[in-house]
């Protein structure tokens, strides 16, 4: 294999791959990328098993051929490469090295067989769906601050893409939760996406979608089964594992009957809850809320810190009433909320409030308070 290749190409497609590879690996063929020469055009592919990214570059190819290099690796070396640098890669197919120059830099990098690297099967996939690059930059964006860490509810650590039907009209759904607070986003149902089943995407291939949309098209073609999704970005595409588990039924936590509505200024409600969180204990983060006509109140006590207090004007008519939520999580959705003004609508003191953005009917977000 032999083959010249701007710096600039080479560091796109690198850099839309390598991020597939994890950093410790105890099988050595997952910590490289598989370089694919052929027609004047190179491919790139990376993997961990559950996930695998794809990307191709044109390239001036000499001699066609496959290998495999340390991903990383590679990927720093061309980084630190002068901009509009013409850089070569070669490799013998008997050499245990891929030699990679350019101008006066040479660089010799250990190589594995193309054929022992494994490839993620699309097998099963539903025809694709063309969705709009920035409706599903919306859908991730809103929603994946509420995927789940921890790792024995395995079933939340994804975010749950499927569609609805409500009165007659399909939607795209996307939700995510953490069991403490919920977050769902929507928007009209690509043409062709009823019927296709539901999946539960894993936090990482989210994180990686996202990152690929940014350099994305208008649209992206998006194919699912009930094993595997797949984002197709034009070169580039990303097929991953689904969560094998069912999600729980998400709608019996939305509230429906929270008559209390409190209005209030978003970004002065986020920097007094960050301000009185300043002495919150670490492990709950307590934030107390004082709610009465016109004014709410937000007090934080910490035995060993002290106390912090802070009056907001809220827009509120109802009778008083006070309940607590963890800090963090309110600073997550306000975070969310594109209108100047965030809406709060209240149960009682121990039901979930759920929290609006008037300017984006098609986003919900739950909040559990917490019991103190």
């Amino acid at each position: 294999m032999k083959l010249t290749i701007e710096r600039a190409a080479l560091l796109k497609a690198l850099g839309h791959v390598q991020s597939a590879v994890e950093r410790r690996n105890t099988i050595p063929i997952l910590s490289n990328v598989l370089l694919s020469a052929e027609r004047g055009r190179l491919s790139f592919s990376a993997t961990d098993l559950d996930m695998e990214i794809v990307d191709e570059a044109e390239a001036r190819v000499e001699q066609a051929g496959q290998v495999t290099a340390p991903a990383h690796t590679l990927y720093e070396i061309v980084r630190k490469l002068p901009e509009g640098a013409e850089v070569t890669l070669a490799w013998t197919g008997e050499d245990p090295r891929l030699s990679v120059s350019a101008g006066r830099s040479r660089f010799s990098l250990p190589v594995l067989p193309a054929g022992d690297f494994p490839v993620m099967s699309s097998d099963g996939l539903s025809g694709r769906v063309a969705v709009d690059v920035n409706d599903l930059i919306r859908l991730i964006d809103r929603t994946r601050f509420a995927i789940s860490t921890e790792e024995t509810r395995y079933y939340l650590n994804g975010l749950y893409l499927h569609t609805v039907t409500e009165g007659g009209i399909p939607r795209l759904r996307a939700v995510a939760t953490d069991g403490h607070r919920l977050a769902l986003a929507e928007m009209p149902a690509p043409e062709g996406s009823v019927g296709a089943p539901g999946v539960i995407v894993p936090r990482k291939t989210i994180g990686e979608a996202r990152r690929l949309l940014d350099d994305a098209g208008e649209s992206v073609d998006l194919a699912v089964s009930p094993q595997k999704v797949r984002f197709d970005f034009g070169a580039a595409a990303l097929t991953s594992k689904v969560i094998d588990g069912s999600f729980p039924d998400y709608a019996r936590v939305i509230p429906r009957d929270n008559n209390r509505v409190m209005m209030v200024d978003n970004q002065l409600f986020a920097r007094a809850v960050d301000r009185v969180a300043t002495i919150s204990a670490e492990k709950s983060r307590s934030v107390r809320m004082a709610i009465e006509p016109g004014r709410m109140t937000l007090t934080v006590r910490n035995m060993e810190a002290g106390q912090a207090v802070e009056e907001l004007e809220v827009d509120y008519d109802g009778e008083a009433f006070e309940l607590s939520f963890n800090a963090r999580y309110l600073l997550d959705v306000t975070d969310q909320i594109s209108a100047e003004q965030a809406e709060f609508r209240f149960g009682g003191p121990n039901d979930p409030a759920l929290v609006l953005d008037p300017t984006d009917p098609d986003v919900r977000y739950v909040l559990m308070p917490l019991r103190v």
